[in-house]
């Protein structure tokens, strides 16, 4: 997944691979479950409703409208060539489906993947946050090396953002030994 709309693309099959849904219940659900769509809009969710329509990859029905408005909405649901998409992307592993950004929306989906995938995908985010703990507590030290110029919330702030890597190193050392005995 390069980009944010791939990673969008893989979200949206995989909440449709488990039943179909409108256009509100897909937002406040990615909006809800993962990190990188909080700022999600319809703006952005509706136009790649529409490119997946037209690759088709899901399928829009028109639900009868409810007692609380006259208004009938449309209902998305995953197709067959997006069954087999979405079953293409959980099957690979790549550099990107282990940053920042991809990794949150891989996990979300990790049933699909194969194990030795998700192997794959845990080992490369564990070196990933290994390179930025590395580069973090070089910060941290060359600031306290240097009393003059060295910004203290910067510096905290830098002290946090370790401490997060560091839980989440240790989780993933976890959940790849789990993956690995299993």
């Amino acid at each position: 997944m390069r980009s944010r709309v791939e990673a969008l693309e893989f979200a949206l099959l995989g909440l449709l691979s488990q039943g179909s849904l409108h256009g509100y219940e897909l937002r406040k659900r990615l909006i809800t479950t993962y990190g990188p769509f909080r700022a999600l809009s319809f703006s952005v969710l509706y136009p790649q409703l529409r490119r997946m329509l037209e690759a088709g990859l899901i399928e829009e029905t028109k639900s009868s409208a409810s007692p609380k408005s006259r208004r009938s909405r449309i209902v998305y649901a995953i197709s067959k060539s997006g069954k087999k998409r979405f079953s293409e992307l959980t099957g690979g592993a790549g550099p990107d489906d282990w940053d920042d950004e991809n990794f949150e929306v891989r996990f979300a989906f990790f049933s699909p993947t194969p194990p030795t995938n998700r192997v794959q995908i845990l080992e490369g985010r564990h070196r990933r946050l290994l390179e930025k703990a590395a580069a973090l507590r070089s910060e941290i030290s060359k600031a306290a090396q240097t009393s003059d110029g060295a910004d203290k919330y910067l510096t905290e702030w830098r002290r946090h953002s370790l401490e997060s890597i560091e839980r989440e190193i240790s989780w993933l050392e976890e959940m790849t030994q789990n993956e690995k005995d299993v």
